[in-house]
């Protein structure tokens, strides 16, 4: 974890496009009482194969004008082809945006071209090619592993080659064992990889959904945890105090450890991530990273 204490501390929140009225209203509440923690940016998603591009367009533009904020869309390569992301790329350079995620996506049901850009590597390098050092690129990391990774030691080597192919950092999936974490990050430091990977949050407010998303993801949720959560059942109100107490362990553990911020998964919902916050006092430890 030595790599890892010698960066800024950055924290940073994730939005995804909304598709209705009633869903951009909520969004626009959630990015303007988030906003006032001063993060170091927030992020937005894109659809698989390019499925909310207009709308992630459109959130990122609201999002920095409203709010001041340093915006980083997401940019999925899968399904799509170099002239497409090339166009995608210049209209982001033309709107001021010098912050990017850069992903290999998943490809949409019932699409079987992948597109000419296959993983995420290929990606990254294909953004350096066509603008050089405009954006910082920030990549996924996944601490217990890609669910489609053929071995963890090739997992490990395809992370070390996003980072080769020009990213600046990376996010992880989302976890529950900090442990999993820290050894992540000391093997790729083994590899000689060295850039901040920020831990990504997600609170737990919904165990049904949460089992979902992680079932769908790869994201382990602990026996242990699972069990517990289970036994909530109906009661919403002690299922988000546990998980509150549970998420706040867990991130302190991670900033103690070493980790140079955290990146929350804020599903839209500026609450849950509000008490995490508060609970931390991270108020004045927001970090800067220059892009």
């Amino acid at each position: 974890m030595e790599s890892q204490r010698k960066y800024p501390r950055a924290f940073s929140f994730e939005f995804f496009p909304p598709k209705t009225e009633e869903g951009h209203r909520r969004l626009r509440e959630t990015y303007t009482r988030l906003a006032a923690l001063r993060p170091c940016y927030v992020s937005v998603t894109y659809g698989a194969g390019g499925s909310t591009r207009e709308r992630t367009f459109a959130t990122v533009s609201e999002i920095r004008r409203e709010t001041g904020l340093d915006v980083a869309p997401h940019l999925s390569c899968i399904a799509s082809t170099r002239e497409g992301i090339r166009e995608i790329l210049r209209r982001y350079m033309g709107e001021g945006i010098r912050h990017i995620v850069a992903l290999r996506g998943d490809l949409p049901s019932g699409m079987c071209d992948p597109g000419e850009l296959r993983h995420a590597n290929e990606l990254v390098a294909f953004i350096r090619e066509e603008t050089g050092d405009h954006f910082f690129i920030e990549v996924a990391a996944y601490p217990e592993f890609h669910p489609q990774a053929p071995s963890a030691r090739q997992d490990l080597e395809h992370f070390k080659r996003k980072v080769e192919a020009g990213a600046d950092a990376a996010i992880t999936q989302y976890f529950y064992n900090p442990d999993a974490y820290f050894r992540f990050v000391e093997a790729v430091e083994a590899l000689g990889v060295d850039l901040p990977i920020v831990p990504g949050i997600m609170p737990i407010t919904n165990y049904v959904q949460l089992a979902r998303f992680s079932d769908a993801c790869g994201a382990e949720i602990p026996r242990w945890l699972r069990w517990r959560l289970e036994d909530f059942g109906d009661d919403l109100e002690g299922l988000r105090a546990f998980g509150l107490d549970v998420t706040c362990e867990l991130c302190r553990r991670l900033l103690e450890g070493g980790a140079p911020g955290l990146h929350f998964y804020t599903m839209n919902k500026a609450e849950p991530t509000l008490a995490i916050w508060e609970r931390l006092g991270l108020e004045s430890q927001a970090g800067m990273r220059q892009a």
